[in-house]
């Protein structure tokens, strides 16, 4: 009788499977592994156990006495036997997920429609995993974890082909995987009524789940013990479910101690993490170091990474591409090296915004009021971060019926960029108010357009009150910006000009 080839590693097997409840059989076409090992397995393994299979073209038999099946590919064409984590298996997973559904999102789908095409493609997912330990196949036989941009990197081209290939039918091979979709277009309103698990459910569900010594996983632990609460730990896994996949030795506790050690404070970890999870998923050897060096060589100072990464974590997330765009269109405005430097220092978020959708079209608008966009952005970069619509015209329109000129609001802001971060209802109409009644010229905030980022309780009606008290008259400037004791000092003086005897007064 003839025997199949996997049969000669039937002991191998077998042992292996005693210490790793699961673990991945790679071999040639034909030589027996989802016979030969289903057969083994079922007859002589204890019945409560599973056993995955992964083989060479094939698919994975995972075979127990419930006789559940879950298929897997890989890319191996050799004799060998591995331990697999599950978790590995899991993560992997979550993060197809979030690439699939960030994919859906770029073609347009809504956040709530997009999550619901995924819970409603499990077959689909099961074969990106495939297409992950296709891709990176040397690294998963040793057990590599992958990064989030790896995966990124090995799926959404593979989507966009699909995409291309398959145009508006691309949600109904998706849904309908790997059955050919039918005529009827799918319905993407529809799938919201889905009764699939949540996805965010089953993350929040792990991060909470105890074990029989009634201890938390290791990983929410650690958390917890740098001080973030549990409930912040299940909104980061509500937004970024792969967070509660990911493991504390090999992806959580590296990336902390490695941000400890350039310096950013214990205190602040919880922040950055919960600001973007994503940076465990990275690796840092290859991705967030290099990363940071591509930054340094744009200007960023180095001596700074602790305040950069708690002010703007998603920066060491973000492609090199992207980082370039911004970096060009700061170059193509008439911004120096030294200041890009400058700026993707105090302002890393700058690189969130669109170059085309937004950086681009306010520079424009700037330009159209007579003000240097490349001085502005330098000065005050988070003011390219607004809506023309909803912040730049409304304060524009506010100082133009005041009786202000475009060429007085120009310079204005040339000379506080930060008038426009101001909210007209909250801060500016108030202080508009007040200023009336301070018997300035109107001309005084053109000078000095600083006022209105001042406390109007605490600095502007305090100084005005006690100028009035003494009767005497100092320009807005002068009553501002100086300190408590350079303002006295400024008052006596004034007042012995005017009564030609020093005085003391105080309040």
């Amino acid at each position: 009788m003839a025997f199949l080839a996997t049969l000669r590693f039937e002991i191998n097997i077998l042992e292996t499977k005693e210490k790793n409840p699961l673990f991945a059989a790679i071999d040639e076409t034909d030589c027996g592994k989802r016979t030969q090992l289903a057969q083994s397995s079922h007859s002589r393994v204890n019945s409560r156990s599973n056993v995955i299979g992964i083989t060479q073209p094939g698919r994975v038999s995972a075979v127990s006495v419930s006789s559940k099946t879950r298929t897997y590919e890989s890319g191996a064409d050799d004799h060998s036997f591995e331990a697999v984590p599950l978790s590995l298996l899991a993560a992997e997973r979550e993060e197809a997920k979030a690439v699939l559904s960030l994919f859906l999102r770029k073609q347009g789908f809504s956040n709530a429609v997009a999550l619901r095409i995924v819970k409603k493609s499990e077959l689909f997912i099961d074969h990106l995993t495939s297409k992950l330990r296709s891709f990176y196949k040397s690294w998963f036989l040793v057990g590599r974890e992958l990064t989030t941009i790896e995966i990124r990197n090995a799926l959404i081209p593979y989507l966009e082909s699909l995409h291309e290939e398959k145009g508006d039918l691309l949600v109904d091979v998706v849904v309908s995987y790997p059955n050919p979709p039918g005529r009827e277009k799918a319905n993407p309103v529809a799938l919201i009524a889905s009764s699939c698990l949540d996805k965010k459910e089953r993350a929040v569900a792990r991060v909470c789940q105890k074990n029989a010594d009634g201890l938390l996983p290791a990983n929410v632990i650690y958390l917890m013990d740098l001080g973030m609460e549990l409930e912040k730990i299940k909104s980061i896994v509500s937004r970024f479910p792969a967070f509660a996949f990911y493991t504390l030795d090999r992806k959580i506790k590296p990336l902390v101690e490695f941000l400890l050690e350039l310096g950013v404070d214990k205190s602040d970890i919880p922040s950055i993490l919960h600001k973007r999870p994503q940076l465990c998923g990275i690796s840092l050897s290859e991705n967030l170091k290099p990363m940071m060096i591509f930054l340094e060589s744009y200007g960023v100072d180095k001596s700074r990474w602790a305040k950069v990464i708690y002010r703007f974590p998603a920066l060491l997330t973000y492609s090199r591409q992207k980082i370039k765009a911004s970096v060009d269109f700061l170059s193509e405005l008439g911004v120096s090296e030294k200041n890009i430097g400058k700026i993707l220092t105090r302002c890393p978020h700058i690189t969130s915004y669109s170059v085309e959708e937004k950086l681009r079209p306010t520079a424009e608008y700037f330009m159209t009021l007579g003000i240097d966009p490349a001085s502005l952005i330098y000065r005050c970069p988070q003011t390219f971060g607004l809506s023309i619509d909803g912040n730049l015209r409304p304060v524009n329109e506010f100082f133009l019926e005041r009786g202000y000129s475009v060429q007085e609001i120009a310079t204005m802001v040339s000379r506080y960029g930060a008038l426009y971060t101001f909210s007209l209802s909250g801060n500016i109409i108030p202080k508009w108010n007040y200023f009336l009644t301070m018997d300035y010229p109107r001309s005084e905030l053109v000078k000095f357009p600083h006022y209105f980022g001042y406390s109007l309780d605490e600095r502007i009606k305090p100084r005005h009150f006690r100028m009035k008290e003494c009767n005497v008259r100092i320009i807005l400037n002068q009553m501002l910006s100086s300190s408590d004791s350079e303002f006295e000092k400024v008052m006596e003086k004034k007042m012995w000009k005017l009564s030609g005897t020093p005085s003391s007064t105080k309040v």
